[in-house]
């Protein structure tokens, strides 16, 4: 491991068909020689309302309020990006002034703390080397990540944002068709 991801972006890239990650960006949260955890923030699940799940968090949801698909890694479990106020710092700080949440912290304590928080069913993870080896296969574009990609109003064009936003020829990925077939 050349150095640790944690804090950038995953974009998936045009060969990264499995439907787990197609055209998703991933946020890496924890990345180290033994592996890796990071949370989808372009898949909202419409049907799954903050305030029907985890009522003391609905005041501090994004919008969308709506809890993220984070990945396919134990999809039950609900773990939470937060957008820190300023003077408050989080336990596992990701990029900016947005850190992981402890959801076993009392809501109080926490709506002193958060200006936002977005909620994940579970998670991305990766074995000690994998990531680097999906990397390597070219599955993913490594980029820079914004503090405000966690927390987009609108997390369904993130992909494309992301890309767009990038130098060179990076950026042309953003527009291709969905099914290169078709182009």
């Amino acid at each position: 491991m050349a150095e640790s991801l944690a804090g950038r972006l995953l974009v998936a890239s045009l060969s990264l068909v499995d439907p787990n990650f197609f055209r998703t960006v991933v946020l890496v949260c924890l990345h180290d020689e033994n592996g890796a955890m990071g949370l989808v923030l372009n898949r909202p699940l419409s049907s799954a309302p903050v305030h029907e799940h985890l009522p003391a968090f609905a005041e501090l949801a994004a919008a969308p309020p709506v809890i993220f698909q984070g990945g396919p890694v134990e999809p039950t479990a609900a773990i939470a990006l937060g957008q820190f106020r300023p003077g408050f710092t989080p336990a596992t700080a990701v990029v900016g002034r947005t850190g992981l949440v402890d959801l076993s912290r009392p809501p109080e304590d926490l709506a002193a703390a958060l200006e936002s928080a977005r909620v994940f069913a579970g998670y991305a993870g990766w074995s000690a080397g994998q990531l680097e080896g999906e990397i390597e296969e070219e599955a993913w574009f490594v980029v820079p990540a914004l503090e405000e990609d966690a927390f987009t109003a609108d997390p369904t064009t993130l992909w494309r944002r992301a890309l767009r936003r990038q130098p060179g020829k990076l950026a042309l990925f953003a527009w291709a068709p969905a099914d290169p077939r078709v182009n």
